[in-house]
């Protein structure tokens, strides 16, 4: 059977050990549900729900996530586009209106409004009208693949439209990460406002507030997972 090595933060591999979990049987499980998860998008052209959770494929993306791949959808037939790429689900997460994606945007001096305006610049006018599902393009299945490894990444068991802009950023050969990067926008510094972004939601949330060694600790920890996915590509 081959084997993959698995590196721990020195604390957690004593808590691990503390606590003698089955650490093959928990990194097998772990890895089986993201293999999974990947590749069911992979090949998916189902369409994303708007209802509640539990709807197939989109069953772990949030509200707003699967509003914003609906949303991808109607910009694609107001195009008319016969498909739905990259810059058709950044628009989506853009038109949602209230997520946290666009806050990270804001925190990283890109107005929402004028990289909607960039992505439009950037699309052809000449397309089809067509009834029924439009499919994803490759590179947008890609970006879904890769929004579902960003949320495994980043320890999360949701997809919300955070994850959706790291997938689109990270698949640079498509138009979203294209246009995002020429307005200053890169990867490493957008995965760290995420996280910062959600440490100030859950500060907000819990009195009294996070101290900043908790807030150092987050990104330790995120150190160790951009390393890993430097290692991997």
């Amino acid at each position: 059977m081959p084997k993959v090595n698995v590196y721990l933060p020195d604390d957690l591999a004593d808590a691990v050990k503390d606590a003698q979990l089955p650490v093959s049987a928990i990194c097998q499980a772990a890895l089986e549900k993201a293999v999974r998860d990947v590749t069911s998008m992979r090949g998916t052209d189902e369409p994303p729900p708007t209802g509640g959770p539990g709807f197939g494929l989109f069953g772990r993306f949030t509200d707003r996530a699967r509003k914003a791949l609906a949303l991808a959808q109607q910009c694609a037939r107001d195009m008319p586009h016969d498909f739905v790429g990259t810059e058709h689900i950044l628009i989506g997460v853009i038109d949602e209106g209230s997520n946290l994606a666009l806050n990270v945007l804001t925190s990283l001096d890109v107005d929402p409004g004028d990289l909607r305006a960039e992505l439009l610049g950037s699309m052809s006018k000449r397309g089809r009208r067509v009834d029924g599902q439009l499919p994803f393009t490759p590179l947008a299945k890609r970006a879904l693949e890769t929004t579902t490894t960003e949320a495994h990444s980043l320890g999360h068991n949701y997809i919300g439209c955070e994850h959706l802009l790291l997938g689109l950023l990270a698949t640079e050969d498509g138009i979203a990460s294209q246009v995002l990067r020429r307005m200053g926008v890169e990867l490493r510094t957008t995965r760290r406002a995420v996280v910062a972004a959600l440490v100030g939601y859950v500060q907000a949330r819990e009195n009294p507030p996070r101290s900043q060694a908790g807030i150092d600790e987050v990104l330790r920890r995120l150190d160790a997972i951009e390393r890993r996915l430097g290692e991997q590509n």
